[in-house]
Parts: structure tokens; C-alpha cells; sequence
């Protein structure tokens, strides 16, 4: 088992079927080396488990599940694109998250905690990565928010 796997397994995530991308464009391309993984939001089960702004009733600690929600379906898109060889991946290069929010609300970085941290704990020194943590009006489907992805694979 890889560690990777091994990792996914103590947590007791089993990767989902990524979902389908809601609007005209795919779940990740490959360039080469490098695998573009689009905005995932925090859907279970095709279920959306977090709508909602931050500063207007969602907490940072449910917008911070939420967002480890869209770690994991960026993962899981990342595990097609390496053919179901997750030890493919060299690096998390970087995460941008995306939290709706009011304007007078100002802890994005918290949120977003919640996709680096799942990366941190499943991929060990490959987790660690560049980010960025944008506060906006809305997103998708009301979502609270959404996580992109860069990675180098081999």
C-alpha cells in the first residue's frame, strides 16, 4: 500500500467519484507535468453539505469542514488524472480557496486551513504548497466555498 493510501485509510477517507463539473468546462487538465485541478465545492454523496456566508451564520469551523470536503474531491480528481496512482504525485504546488463572505468578515486564511491541512496529513512534505484565501460575494450553487488545485506529478 502506498503512503498516500496509507494515509487516506488511518483517516477512513475513501476517495469519491469525483463530481460532475456543473457548467461548461472538466474537472482537471494535464499539461505535461502539471495537473489543473478546477474549483471543487463541498459536495458529498452528490449532496452539497455547506451553503451559506461566513459572518451571516456559517462558522469558520463548518467553512473549514467544508473546505477539507473540496480537498478531498480535489484529491480524487488528482487520482484520475494519475490513473489511480496517487504516489504520482511529486508535489501540491498550490490551493486557492474561495470563501463567501460578508464584507466586514476577515478570517479567509482560517477557512482555507481546512483544504492545507488535509493536504499536509494525506500527502507529508508533498502537502506543503503556495495558497491563496479570496473572500467573495457568492459562489456557486450559494456554496460557503470552493478550492482549486496546481500539482506536479511524475
Amino acid at each position: 500500500m502506498s503512503i498516500i493510501a496509507e494515509n487516506l485509510s488511518k483517516l477512513g477517507i475513501v476517495l469519491p467519484e469525483p463530481p460532475t463539473p456543473l457548467a461548461s468546462y472538466v474537472g482537471f487538465v494535464r499539461h505535461g507535468d502539471l495537473v489543473f485541478v478546477s474549483g471543487q465545492i463541498p459536495m458529498q454523496d452528490g449532496v452539497i453539505t455547506q451553503t451559506g456566508l461566513l459572518g451571516a451564520g456559517v462558522t469558520i469551523e463548518e467553512a473549514a469542514a467544508a473546505a477539507r470536503i473540496c480537498a478531498i474531491n480535489i484529491l480524487a480528481q488528482v487520482n484520475i488524472a494519475c490513473e489511480g496512482d496517487l504516489e504520482r504525485i511529486a508535489q501540491c504546488i498550490k490551493l486557492g480557496g474561495f470563501v463567501a463572505s460578508t464584507p466586514d468578515f476577515g478570517d479567509h486564511p482560517k477557512v482555507i486551513n481546512g483544504a492545507s491541512d488535509f493536504m499536509s496529513e494525506v500527502l507529508g512534505k508533498r502537502g506543503a504548497h503556495a495558497r491563496a484565501a479570496i473572500g467573495v460575494a457568492a459562489l456557486p450553487m450559494n456554496v460557503s466555498v470552493e478550492v482549486e488545485a496546481i500539482f506536479a506529478i511524475r
